[in-house]
């Protein structure tokens, strides 16, 4: 049980290395705020400056919920591989992680082929 414990310990820590440097934040420019207060003191008044549209939006959340799919088909991998690592020859537990790993593997694929229709669809067609 105390073998288990610290196996699935070093796992998560794995993980959480891998993991990490998605959650870095950088500080945003300030480069549109300026181009505002340039329009606002010019001649002809105050133009409103608007970034975010519909477009916009919606490929953010697409992109993050694509991104969230290609983590967790990534765990997936990463667990299918321990699970085979730690078969000790039960061909039972070799066919179920070979399993999840071709399925894990067709998943992401899915995820990259959709991000890359995704961004082809927002860059040319959108966008122009």
């Amino acid at each position: 049980m105390k073998k288990i414990f610290k196996q699935i310990l070093i796992l998560i820590c794995l993980v959480g290395i891998l993991i990490l440097p998605y959650f870095v934040f950088a500080q945003q420019s300030t480069a549109p705020l300026d181009k505002l207060k340039k329009v606002g003191e010019g001649e002809g008044g105050y133009a409103p400056y608007s970034e975010t549209t519909f477009a916009v939006m919606a490929g953010t959340i697409v992109q993050a919920f694509l991104s969230l799919l290609g983590i967790i088909f990534i765990i997936l991998i990463l667990y299918a591989g321990y699970n085979w690592m730690t078969a000790g020859g039960e061909e039972e537990k070799i066919r179920k992680a070979k399993d999840t790993l071709w399925r894990a593997i067709i998943g992401l694929i899915i995820i990259v082929g959709s991000y890359a229709i995704w961004n082809f669809v927002f860059k040319y067609l959108i966008e122009s």
